[in-house]
């Protein structure tokens, strides 16, 4: 558990952004720009940290992108984002994005990643954010992930420096 902020029941933990694929999202091959799709994340992702944390908030990590699915010109997307861990001014969010057709109503997962956030004041320092605590299974399986993920980053970062040390 986080000392650093209390927990919120307030804000929203969760954000879902909804709008049709445009063709001006399209790629060479008619699908929607892998581009596009990891602007939207980065879209609603924030809109979830800021509106957790209350601050101006700056992406510092994604990963774990898939694409698992296309996504068509005129299909209507979805972009979930969801808190899912927190550290004393970090958010990790969880994003899937889903595309439904609307002539069919068939719908699709198409995307699904981890983005992590950091609030931050006007001078870019960072500062202290709500706490989240899980409540469900699925919450604490979510925030186990997150944690596991977060781990993983410190070991790469520990190797990418030694490496670096090395080849100096």
């Amino acid at each position: 558990m986080n000392s650093h902020a209390q927990p919120s029941r307030q804000r929203p933990r969760e954000v879902t952004l909804r709008f049709l694929a445009e063709p001006t999202d399209v790629n060479f091959g008619g699908k929607v720009h892998g581009g596009a799709v990891m602007k939207w994340i980065d879209q609603a992702g924030y809109a979830c940290a800021v509106g957790w944390s209350g601050y101006y908030c700056v992406t510092v990590y994604v990963g774990g992108i898939r694409f698992h699915k296309p996504i068509f010109i005129g299909q209507i997307v979805e972009v979930n984002a969801k808190v899912i861990h927190t550290g004393t001014s970090s958010m990790h969010i969880t994003i899937d994005v889903s595309a439904t057709d609307p002539r069919t109503g068939g719908r699709k997962t198409t995307t699904s990643c981890l983005i992590v956030f950091v609030a931050v004041d006007g001078g870019g320092d960072t500062v202290p954010v709500p706490s989240w605590l899980p409540e469900t299974e699925e919450d604490k399986r979510l925030e186990q992930h997150a944690k596991q993920m977060a781990k993983v980053r410190k070991e790469q970062d520990e190797e990418m420096l030694i490496a670096a040390s090395v080849e100096q």
